[in-house]
């Protein structure tokens, strides 16, 4: 479904990411863990097109995607939901989850944004107050919905559980997992990296701009390196 084809990416004199290749197929979760600034959220971004590649091809249902404009993107069916969330406070619930389907002209969003609501009774019963309003947890159920309204094919999810209390915490994954069970696939960004293994069907770990490691993820959970390096062995 998806393909990164030695991609890299350069930020004035830094090279963030060298020539990472990874795969995402139908209907499957792959996470991708690493430390802070190896260059996760820079790949999604590459993905969502937000920054631009200095080398490499991005593949996307068998034709690149490399250059295209973020909002072209989304259209195919790819959809971001970016780190720290990005809801915008001053805006109504109903608000927010409207402008995720911005790049959609059929007469069905209604059904959606209904669908949403009943995903997450919460959304609804808060729909005409400021989004600033809600709890962490509440506004991670608000960016997920938002990327529902437009009908991904693809979720890029960056840190959902960021920031986020334990038993928040599984709840956002249980979403999760409900939201790939209807068809989506996810390519996962996650420090949780336990979590985001326990979900997924296959992992990549990077470090310094490198995939350094693939495996499935039940292999992953039990590799030592891995057991070190990020899940607190």
């Amino acid at each position: 479904m998806l393909e990164l084809a030695d991609v890299s990416i350069t930020y004035g004199h830094i090279q963030a990411l060298k020539g990472i290749s990874l795969e995402v197929r139908e209907g499957e979760i792959v996470a991708l863990i690493g430390a802070n600034g190896a260059g996760k959220s820079t790949t999604l971004n590459a993905v969502s097109g937000l920054v631009p590649t200095t080398a490499g091809n991005i593949v996307y249902q068998g034709r690149s995607i490399t250059g295209r404009a973020p909002h072209t993107i989304v259209r195919e069916g790819i959809v971001q939901v970016p780190e720290g969330r990005a809801i915008l406070t001053t805006l109504t619930v109903s608000d927010n989850l409207e402008l995720g389907g911005f790049v959609r002209r059929d007469s069905e969003k209604d059904k959606d944004m209904d669908a949403v609501f009943a995903r997450f009774p919460v959304l609804k019963e808060k729909a005409g107050e400021p989004a600033g309003i809600l709890s962490g947890g509440e506004q991670q159920m608000l960016a997920l919905g938002r990327a529902l309204m437009a009908r991904p094919k693809l979720l890029l999810l960056d840190e959902p559980s960021m920031g986020l209390a334990p038993l928040i915490v599984r709840d956002i994954f249980n979403i999760i997992l409900e939201i790939n069970k209807g068809g989506t696939a996810i390519l996962l960004v996650e420090q949780n990296a336990k979590m985001a293994l326990k979900i997924s069907g296959r992992g990549y770990v990077i470090e310094t701009g490198r995939i350094v490691l693939e495996d499935s993820a039940e292999n992953l959970l039990h590799n030592p390196k891995v057991i070190a390096a990020y899940l607190g062995g």
